[in-house]
């Protein structure tokens, strides 16, 4: 039984959990976080537990059902600190966000699906405080039956050269499953 539990194991792997890739970051009681692409808030609800009463997320987002549903998962987990911006982060300001006013940017599954990965980076830097931190979450490079097109991914080598060219430096890799790679950058 366990020869048979471990294959499947191996064949299916292990997604992303959000609870553990927080725990890695060290991440502040009163943090002000913004969540770009936050669909369904797989990261919005765990990052506004993390950041506290006196913390902040924004969860943002061009897809109005997505902002819905984080509005949903909101009154289900008893949380208040979640404000919710319907926004298109690939657009120089398209956050609608202040400059300087959040410590944290999660960046999760969104620049393989946008074709203005530079734009979205420097929105992150602007939003973010001096010594502000992104978290970037995104598909492996290697061909598998899970996530997108092999063409969509972008390699982890290149999307850390893309934050160092605009003033970040990368601050170490987390771990996240087995179909994900994950790295913290921060604005220098």
């Amino acid at each position: 039984m366990q020869n048979f539990m471990e294959e499947d194991k191996k064949e299916f792997g292990k997604f992303i959990d959000p609870g553990s890739i927080i725990a890695q970051l060290g991440v502040e009681k009163d943090s002000k976080v913004a969540d770009f692409g936050c669909g369904p808030g797989f990261f919005s609800v765990p990052f506004a537990k993390a950041v506290g009463e006196d913390g902040k997320v924004y969860a943002l987002d061009v897809l109005p059902q997505a902002l819905e549903s984080v509005k949903s998962k909101m009154r289900n987990s008893a949380i208040s600190n979640i404000v919710m911006i319907r926004a298109n982060v690939e657009k120089e300001n398209g956050s609608r966000l202040e400059s300087a006013l959040v410590d944290w940017v999660i960046l999760k599954d969104v620049l393989f699906q946008n074709q203005k990965k530079e734009i979205v980076i420097a929105e992150a830097n602007r939003v973010l405080k001096s010594g502000g931190k992104v978290l970037v979450v995104e598909w492996n490079k290697e061909e598998s039956s899970v996530g997108p097109e092999n063409d969509l991914r972008i390699s982890s080598d290149m999307l850390k050269k893309m934050f160092t060219d605009q003033n970040f430096s990368i601050e170490k890799d987390i771990v996240a499953g087995d179909f994900h790679y994950a790295f913290v950058a921060t604005k220098k």
